[in-house]
């Protein structure tokens, strides 16, 4: 916790912050949630002002969240043919994809947003709206209210970790249990069959 302290009180935190939500879209298993809890809760218990860091963190995170699915999204929407053979491939793409296309057309792209907290689901929701090339209009309001509720909620869960229990592994590791327990939620949410409408 140490060492993370001394990065959270460098701009470098904010540059791995922003390297490593970027990159999960297309690497899931890197720990980007875990990397900012641990980088709140480390700023929240210093003696520093804490408030503009929280503020900082929570922005960057969520615009690296956003561009993130900008580019998986574009790079679905050129992949032509070839992606869309791997999503055929894939049941659980194909239905996600279908879901999503639904949830689109209604306008109700409150999927994008909860996908943004079930594991891979991100991944899922940025590559599907691109190989199925819907506008990015549609999709691009609702990546950017996923990546802020996305950060502000991580940041949060490591500022209360942080205040309750000070800068202690144990904060930081209930604050990712919480984290986890949220992508539990949401990945059963994602899944859940939706009722089919009457007529």
């Amino acid at each position: 916790m140490e060492s993370v302290g001394s990065l959270v009180g460098s701009p470098w935190i904010y540059a791995v912050v922003a390297l490593s939500v970027l990159l999960d879209v297309f690497l899931p298993v890197l720990p980007s949630g875990v990397l900012v809890i641990t980088a709140a809760t480390a700023a929240a218990a210093s003696t520093a002002a804490y408030v503009p860091d929280m503020l900082v963190l929570t922005l960057c995170a969520a615009t690296a969240s956003v561009l993130g699915d900008l580019v998986a999204y574009r790079l679905a929407w050129r992949g032509g043919a070839r992606l869309d053979r791997a999503l055929a491939r894939s049941r659980r793409l194909r239905g996600a994809q279908e879901r999503l296309g639904a949830a689109l057309a209604r306008g109700g792209g409150g999927l994008v947003v909860l996908a943004r907290f079930a594991p891979a689901g991100r991944s899922v929701v940025s590559l599907g709206a691109g190989a199925a090339r819907h506008r990015a209009r549609d999709f691009l309001p609702w990546s950017a209210l996923a990546g802020l509720s996305w950060a502000g909620y991580s940041v949060a869960l490591g500022y209360f970790g942080g205040q309750w229990l000070g800068a202690t592994w144990l904060a930081a590791a209930v604050s990712v249990g919480a984290l986890f327990a949220a992508g539990a939620g949401a990945g059963y949410l994602v899944r859940k069959p939706q009722p089919r409408e009457a007529g």
